[in-house]
């Protein structure tokens, strides 16, 4: 590498980290409220947004710090917020506005115990499902779920890029303890970034629709300014933005909200696979969890038990695809999560028959260790 391309070495917390990621996508509108264990975000991003020109915004609560997040998007800007458990909920309904509306935006969620104000200051991986279904009706999401504090830098300016390519709202999740662990990290120099602005509107299409999904199944955003007449709601809209009662109209819409993510999943979809080539037990794991998985599963290894990782960096969608062929000739499955069950539902909607799928719990505001998870490795070994 070059001296001109020689990375940033810096020793980071991770949401320091994500602070940074931001900045380095360029997103220049940061409207949030404080709230352990995300506050750092914010901190930094106060620092950081006026060194670039962009406007950082302590909003009143959770609920209108999404709402300014919106209008800054709409506005053209790339934007975040950051949250943890009770406000993520105070979010869910502007998150459906989004949603909705199809505005690219980045929700950071810095797990911790609940329900209720829960455990503040303690890891948990409880908002999984929050996370996807949180808001109500039908509609497609993306959820990413960074492991260190280097992923959780490159996964917010992945978070970026997916919303502005695909008229989103990404959901950042990771677990109190990685958001407070500090690694060294080196950061990519800007220049070689790869960075997605989202599609705009050319200027003076007689016959621009706002709603209407372009060749790709996205459609163009009006950029403010251009001059078109365009209309904002939540309820249910045609292509032409309006709301609508037409039975057909409201099918295709909420049709496009639900399905729009599907021809770009190559595109989407992250996962880690560790030794899975000829695995007979297979971990699935995310976040601080995936870490100790990943550490069980190469001691089982060494034990001579044919285990591996499955670790899906995207969430949502659920990369089955990858997970389905492993599962075919894996005699068993175990589901390692901080909370009391969640992202093992998913996983035996996949699993055939004649796979054993077990869960591996704990939410009492401990992480998951390695030695835990290679325990039931054994177990599940020898039964």
């Amino acid at each position: 590498m070059s001296a001109k391309q020689s990375p940033t070495t810096l020793n980071l917390e991770g949401n320091q980290a994500c602070a940074l990621g931001a900045i380095a996508a360029g997103c220049r509108f940061y409207a949030g409220y404080p709230i352990t264990p995300s506050s750092e975000i914010a901190e930094r991003m106060a620092l950081e947004l006026p060194r670039v020109g962009g406007v950082f915004i302590q909003m009143e609560d959770e609920i209108a710090s999404m709402g300014a997040i919106l209008g800054a998007s709409m506005g053209g800007l790339k934007v975040m917020t950051a949250t943890s458990g009770p406000g993520f909920s105070l979010k869910q309904e502007n998150l459906g506005l989004a949603t909705a509306l199809e505005v690219p935006c980045v929700v950071i969620n810095v797990m911790r115990g609940g329900p209720s104000t829960g455990l503040p200051t303690r890891p948990a991986q409880g908002d999984y499902m929050q996370a996807r279904w949180g808001t109500h009706g039908d509609h497609s999401i993306i959820v990413l779920t960074p492991a260190s504090v280097a992923e959780i830098h490159s996964q917010t300016i992945q978070a970026f890029n997916l919303a502005e390519a695909f008229r989103t709202p990404v959901v950042v999740l990771y677990e109190e303890s990685i958001g407070h662990l500090r690694e060294t990290v080196d950061l990519p120099a800007p220049e070689d970034l790869v960075l997605v602005e989202r599609k705009w509107a050319a200027q003076g299409a007689a016959d621009f629709l706002p709603y209407r999904p372009g060749a790709d199944g996205i459609p163009a955003m009006p950029r403010p300014g251009d001059g078109y007449r365009t209309h904002t709601t939540g309820l249910t809209h045609a292509e032409n933005g309006f709301p609508t009662q037409d039975p057909t109209q409201i099918a295709a819409a909420n049709r496009h909200l639900s399905h729009k993510l599907d021809p770009h999943l190559d595109r989407i979809e992250q996962t880690e696979l560790v030794a899975c080539e000829d695995a007979e037990l297979i971990v699935v794991a995310c976040g601080i969890v995936a870490r100790a998985a990943k550490r069980a599963v190469r001691e089982a290894r060494a034990a001579g038990i044919k285990a591996g990782l499955f670790r899906p960096i995207t969430l949502w969608p659920f990369p089955a695809r990858q997970l389905k062929p492993l599962l075919q000739h894996a005699n068993a499955v175990l589901v390692p999560e901080m909370n009391a069950g969640q992202l093992i539902v998913e996983v035996e909607r996949y699993a055939p028959d004649r796979c054993r799928v077990e869960g591996l719990n704990r939410n009492d505001g401990e992480p998951i260790t390695p030695a835990q998870i290679l325990d039931r490795i054994r177990a599940l070994a020898h039964d």
